[in-house]
């Protein structure tokens, strides 16, 4: 049974990371969605890699020893060592130029954000239980 939490109890690296991981949860289609190459796909793709460069670093804090682990590091945050290797993989192409490879990685960068969002929110883990039992009164 999900134990209602008190928010004021919620530690600060997992509120850095849901402000990080929300902002580049936010940020990501609009930079997409932008001309490439143009002056605010360029901002916003800065403010991107750093969101997630803030969420990723800000998840290493963010330990849970019931589930099966490895000193605290749960399965979830493999996708912790696949965004550092997106977004460093992506800013490496651009900056020589490949373009191409710079969109893919990129785009499967925020697919991974995507995915760990939804993982996040399944009941049984820590955030899916503060939003479907606590907040909406669900499930």
């Amino acid at each position: 049974m999900f134990k209602s939490p008190d928010l004021a109890s919620l530690s600060p690296a997992i509120l850095l990371h849901l402000f990080f991981a929300i902002g580049a949860l936010v940020l990501g289609p609009i930079a997409l969605w932008l001309r490439k190459g143009s002056r605010g796909h360029r901002a916003l793709g800065y403010a991107w890699v750093t969101l997630m460069a803030g969420a990723a670093l800000s998840s290493l804090f963010i330990r849970d020893f019931k589930l099966p682990n490895l000193a605290g590091y749960t399965p979830i945050h493999l996708l912790t060592l696949l965004t550092f290797t997106g977004i460093t993989m992506g800013i490496y192409h651009v900056a020589n130029r490949r373009i191409v490879n710079h969109r893919r990685w990129m785009l499967r960068t925020y697919y991974g954000v995507c995915i760990a969002g939804l993982i996040a929110l399944l009941p049984q883990r820590y955030l899916g239980g503060l939003v479907w039992h606590y907040w909406l009164g669900l499930v």
